[in-house]
């Protein structure tokens, strides 16, 4: 489902294209950069569905994520940070998309780096103990896995070194205590990500996604709390086709339109 773009004529090539059944609208780009799909929507998914508070969306792209929480969560707000300022113009296009005018008064854009630290990151607007809960879909796919000479999109999908730990640092930097964090990446990295939850964040709680029920998983979601000490756990596995075919099930079609979260909450 698409609409018309939004955005002024020397805007690189673009689409505008619903996401939960037409509750909002993301401007994104047709040519290089990151394109949002379902990684963003359970990603998305794993932020209760009762959250109340503000959220803020690490390496937001064009905003689908975010944007997502606040499709399901009508009382949450959310800081759509982004490093790289083409994929923040999108972002800023999206919240202005008129499609979007009933989420527009509970999220901003903020082009920042989120591996800044200390007085560089609270003066790029990242406060402090400010957000309550912290999403994130870094680039998590290693250089020869997507080798490309598009700049913008290979900025979006290659993991660059320490990426976990800083990230994730500065998520512990500003969200409040008992504040929430969530990850999405490939299972590979799951050593990594404890690694950087280590002294931050406890009572973490993974979650595997297979293609299908006989085959490996693809993707890890990764939830935690800032200072709790509770270990592990390992949620059942998101499944998202049946054993044949390429029709999603139910639940991921919940899922994809906001109509359920991933943990059950």
């Amino acid at each position: 489902m698409a609409a018309p773009g939004t955005l002024t004529p020397d805007t690189p090539a673009h689409t505008v294209d619903a996401f939960h059944r037409g509750r909002f609208w993301l401007v994104q780009p047709s040519r290089g950069g990151h394109r949002a799909g379902m990684d963003a929507m359970m990603l998305a998914a794993a932020v209760p569905s009762g959250f109340c508070g503000q959220v803020a969306d690490f390496g937001a792209g064009a905003g689908a994520a975010a944007l997502a929480v606040l499709s399901r969560c009508p009382a949450a707000r959310a800081v759509l940070v982004e490093r790289s300022a083409e994929m923040a113009a999108f972002a800023a296009a999206t919240l202005a998309h008129p499609g979007n005018a009933h989420l527009g008064d509970r999220a901003s854009a903020l082009t920042a780096d989120v591996t800044l630290t200390g007085r560089a990151r609270i003066a790029a607007g990242l406060a402090d103990n400010f957000f309550d809960f912290v999403i994130m879909n870094p680039p998590f796919n290693a250089a020869e896995d997507r080798s490309t000479p598009d700049a913008l999109r290979r900025e979006a999908h290659v993991l660059e070194d320490g990426l976990f730990e800083s990230w994730i640092r500065s998520a512990a930097a500003i969200v409040k205590p008992r504040g929430g964090l969530a990850v999405i990446a490939r299972p590979e990295q799951l050593v990594a990500i404890l690694d950087a939850l280590e002294g931050r964040f406890g009572d973490a709680e993974m979650l595997c996604v297979h293609p299908r029920p006989d085959e490996a998983a693809i993707r890890i979601i990764v939830r935690a709390r800032l200072g709790a000490r509770g270990k592990l756990s390992i949620r059942p596995p998101h499944i998202l086709h049946g054993p044949s075919g390429n029709e999603p099930t139910e639940r991921t079609e919940m899922i994809n339109n906001g109509l359920a979260s991933l943990f059950g909450d």
